[in-house]
């Protein structure tokens, strides 16, 4: 049997993706009604994009990056990263609105689940990065104790 792999990109024009923007999204639905809550991009812009359009960088809103970006929801909060793909960054998004609360720049990109967990009253997130020739690794973060 012969079996295709990976997924299709965009065409390409001059350098930008002809698809609108975002190009990588987080989207909260309402599970009662099926209703979106709130899309936001996922990632800043892709470099070069304002160089093959010929404008101010700083023009361009963020428009997310194609990614396979993974989660993590809490009761309040919404963490993700940019996925393999995507700039080592990583977030953490108001769980109803979708907003920025904080980001951290990470050693690499994030390549595997967000997971979380307590330790004598304070909760960490821990995810794997890696990628780009570099080895995998751990990587945990201490949420601010209340």
């Amino acid at each position: 049997m012969n079996y295709i792999r990976g997924y299709a990109r965009a065409q390409i024009a001059r350098g930008v993706s002809i698809v609108k923007p975002p190009w990588g999204r987080i989207t909260a639905l309402d599970l009662s009604t099926g209703d979106h809550s709130w899309t936001v991009p996922n990632g800043d812009t892709p470099d070069g994009v304002a160089e093959a359009l010929g404008i101010d960088p700083e023009l361009i809103p963020r428009t997310g990056k194609v990614s396979r970006a993974s989660v993590l929801v809490t009761k309040t909060l919404l963490f993700t990263g940019e996925g393999a793909s995507g700039a080592p960054m990583f977030r953490a998004l108001d769980k109803a609105t979708g907003e920025i609360i904080a980001e951290i720049e990470l050693p690499n990109a994030q390549i595997g689940l967000p997971m979380t967990y307590m330790h004598e009253g304070r909760q960490f997130i821990v995810m794997s990065v890696g990628g780009g020739g570099q080895p995998a690794e751990l990587i945990a973060l201490a949420l601010p104790v209340d």
